[in-house]
């Protein structure tokens, strides 16, 4: 689930909020994962992942990650991202344009405080995205960390958030006849602009 803190409230995050509660209304699975897609300079290519959104406050989307991944310095060297949440319960999908910035460590230690022993001694243990011999060393990893002295409360220094400030909305809902709504908003200075999209 994704928790909303002060979220404003302009005609888009309404929308979002209302379609989101249609879809945990029904029991949509995996509610809060959302893809991400980012721009490597290095490799001139656009990378795509899915994570899993923890958090919305005032405008700031907030997700968690390892720093040494190889997203993180496609973060850092192009700022500007694009995501996509899918629903299929509600046959909706939202598409986001946005700016990410890193979230700062004070946050990042209070929510890495606050998860599971087994969720900080994964992230704790593991290089993410490095190559490895075999999964079986991802297992023995994971449980020699979560078996030893390590404090499992203390956020390491290669984990934490990032947020992202979105600047388009595209509201999206599928019907079988496809006569699909799409409504899109751009943000404008401070003020949002609405216009429908041809199917």
């Amino acid at each position: 689930m994704i928790k909303f803190f002060n979220t404003p409230l302009d005609e888009p995050y309404l929308a979002f909020r209302d379609l989101y509660q249609n879809a945990l209304n029904i029991n949509q699975d995996y509610i809060e994962a959302i893809c991400i897609s980012s721009y490597s300079k290095k490799n001139e290519e656009v990378n795509s992942r899915y994570v899993n959104l923890k958090y919305i406050e005032d405008d700031k989307w907030v997700f968690f990650t390892n720093y040494n991944s190889p997203k993180n310095d496609e973060f850092i060297n192009h700022s500007q991202i694009s995501c996509t949440f899918f629903w299929h319960k509600t046959n909706t999908q939202v598409r986001i344009k946005a700016n990410i910035h890193k979230l700062s460590q004070a946050k990042s230690d209070e929510h890495f405080s606050i998860r599971s022993d087994d969720k900080n001694a994964l992230a704790i243990s593991s290089n993410q995205s490095a190559p490895i011999d075999s999964y079986s060393s991802v297992e023995l990893n994971y449980k020699k960390t979560l078996n030893s002295d390590v404090d499992l409360r203390i956020r390491p220094e290669y984990w934490g958030g990032y947020y992202f400030t979105p600047y388009y909305f595209e509201f999206w809902t599928g019907h079988k006849s496809r006569l699909n709504k799409r409504v899109a908003f751009s943000l404008n200075k401070n003020s949002w602009v609405k216009i429908f999209l041809e199917p």
